[in-house]
């Protein structure tokens, strides 16, 4: 029955719109608000991919539908974003646009696969600095995909690295048509700056790329447009299996996989942030994300993940159920039923115009200035990972902040480890001085545990050991061995050791690896220091020519 409840956990059900009756108002406004608000993103998005606008607007409509149906949370929009093109972009050049939907396909089936191992919540192991470069990153490679399109030059051919192909694109520029395309460019971001002063509904992206498309259309000026439209959405099919080309697309796969998963997890936790949002399951929100890349592929679109930016706006315009995000897949859908010929104008500069404006705005500068001042750990962090995601690989970028990051926390820990000798508690006896208090602090881990008992067994001039183990946190068995190396080595030696404080759970571990029974005596195990220190006190061999004899009794 656990099992059977925990497919059912995965699956849409009429809970889904319980607050429908209520809601269904605030979700169509914001189901047609979010639709005028992804109607240029989605065209743009596919043009920067190398896939094409249709593919944008067919990701954004079929995605839209299944992620809102199937996904985890109430108000995610999904659709294509600025992070996957920054993925889809090398793999297309490489591989032609033709593998995009086997991509897909795999991708999805992985991110599907993810969900049902519950790894939901994998998420949350990313640290921030990581996250903060990783965007950074993103938004600085989507402007440099930018840069064919407003300096009016053809993308096709460049190098995959978009560092190195807005770079080749400067030794192709032609004058006249980079003035105009630049001119087309700076008016939609004026435009796009300036709408919100207006009203903070008017969607600027929007309204910009209409002044343009007319002012250009009329002018007849030189400038590459969307081109023709397809009227509807074609059929579905399974894309093409070629098994001699599976090992090369494998691992695009994976990394389609891996950033659909990750994007969309954020997204999602960040909507659940926004007051009446609800709650999200991640586990349900990665078999959505699948299902959605999945069908996107069969009808010849991009592998989808949730979009933060149109979620935000989802949720600011009064959406509650994922009924507003069903609303907004058939705007788009209207859009291509009936306005076909009408995008097919827009000029390629207008929609480089809009992402140049949403790659800025993507990033945070006060965000940015406090991870840099928060410490230099995290400082490092933030400009490893943008500095990789820009040059190397967006999922290789976020893998080695993660284990830089590991690799900084276990040193931290190590260092917080140690050995700190006490003075004995209760009146001074005699010979205290051969008998060695040392309280062991943090954890005896892998990377702590050598340094720290080397420490201990270093002390000299004492006849007993007493280890108090009470401020050791955690104790892995690299820990434990060392512990036992230790207690063995001053055995050897004919010091006595005594342990205290252990803890319970620390207790079968350190049994297991055989640290109590390399202990002289089975009592030197105890729980309080005190009795530790007198047993310890007792154990003391007499120094030579100390008399030991007792003092003489008054005679009554």
């Amino acid at each position: 029955m656990s099992a059977l409840a925990g497919v059912r956990s995965l699956l849409p059900s009429a809970r889904d719109y319980a607050d429908l009756r209520t809601s269904w108002r605030g979700d169509l406004v914001a189901g047609v608000t979010v639709g005028v608000v992804a109607l240029p993103l989605a065209l743009a998005f596919g043009v920067s991919s190398g896939a094409g606008a249709a593919a944008g607007l067919v990701t954004a409509v079929v995605a839209g539908v299944v992620a809102a149906v199937f996904g985890g949370s109430p108000v995610q929009v999904s659709g294509p974003t600025g992070a996957m093109v920054v993925v889809l972009a090398p793999i297309v050049a490489r591989y032609g646009s033709g593998t995009l939907a086997l991509v897909g396909l795999l991708a999805g089936v992985l991110v599907v696969l993810a969900g049902v191992l519950r790894l939901g919540r994998a998420v949350g192991l990313i640290p921030w600095p990581v996250i903060e470069g990783f965007t950074l990153g993103i938004a600085v490679i989507i402007a440099l995909q930018q840069v064919p399109a407003a300096l009016g030059v053809t993308a096709g051919g460049h190098d995959a690295n978009a560092v190195v192909a807005a770079w080749q694109v400067l030794h192709e520029v032609s004058g006249p048509r980079a003035a105009w395309s630049l001119a087309v460019v700076g008016a939609v971001a004026v435009t796009m700056s300036l709408a919100p002063r207006v009203h903070r509904a008017v969607p600027g992206s929007l309204v910009a790329i209409v002044l343009v498309t007319v002012v250009a259309s009329a002018a007849g000026l030189p400038l590459a447009t969307i081109g023709e439209l397809p009227a509807g959405l074609p059929a579905p099919a399974l894309p093409a299996l070629d098994l001699g080309a599976l090992p090369a697309l494998a691992a695009p796969a994976v990394t389609v996989a891996a950033l659909a998963a990750i994007e969309s997890l954020l997204s999602a936790r960040v909507a659940a942030g926004y007051p009446g949002a609800g709650p999200y399951d991640g586990d349900r929100e990665l078999v959505g994300q699948g299902l959605a890349s999945v069908a996107s592929a069969l009808f010849g679109g991009m592998p989808a993940t949730g979009a933060i930016a149109r979620t935000a706006v989802n949720v600011r315009s009064g959406a509650r159920t994922r009924a507003a995000a069903v609303v907004h897949a058939l705007v788009l859908l209207g859009v291509v039923a009936l306005a076909g010929p009408v995008v097919a104008r827009i000029p390629l500069a207008a929609l480089a115009g809009v992402l140049l404006v949403t790659a800025v705005r993507m990033v945070s500068v006060r965000t940015v200035r406090s991870v840099l001042g928060s410490t230099r750990a995290a400082a490092l962090l933030l400009v490893l990972t943008a500095v990789v995601t820009i040059t190397v690989d967006l999922v290789y970028a976020v893998g080695l902040g993660m284990a830089v990051a590991a690799v900084i926390s276990l040193r931290s820990l190590a260092r917080a480890a140690g050995v700190y000798r006490l003075e004995l508690p209760g009146p001074a006896a005699a010979g205290d001085e051969r008998v060695a208090l040392l309280r062991v602090e943090g954890s005896l881990f892998f990377a702590a545990a050598e340094r720290v008992l080397d420490h201990a067994a270093s002390v000299r001039g004492a006849d007993v050991v007493v280890l108090d183990l009470a401020r050791v946190h955690h104790i892995d068995a690299t820990g434990a061995q060392v512990l036992q190396e230790l207690v063995t080595g001053l055995e050897r030696r004919g010091v006595a050791v005594l342990i205290t404080g252990l803890r319970v759970h620390h207790r079968a571990l350190v049994g297991r690896v055989g640290v109590l029974a390399a202990l002289r005596d089975e009592e030197h195990a105890v729980d309080d220091v005190a009795v530790a220190v007198r047993r310890a006190r007792a154990l003391v061999r007499p120094a030579p020519g100390e008399d030991t004899r007792p003092a003489p009794q008054p005679v009554p």
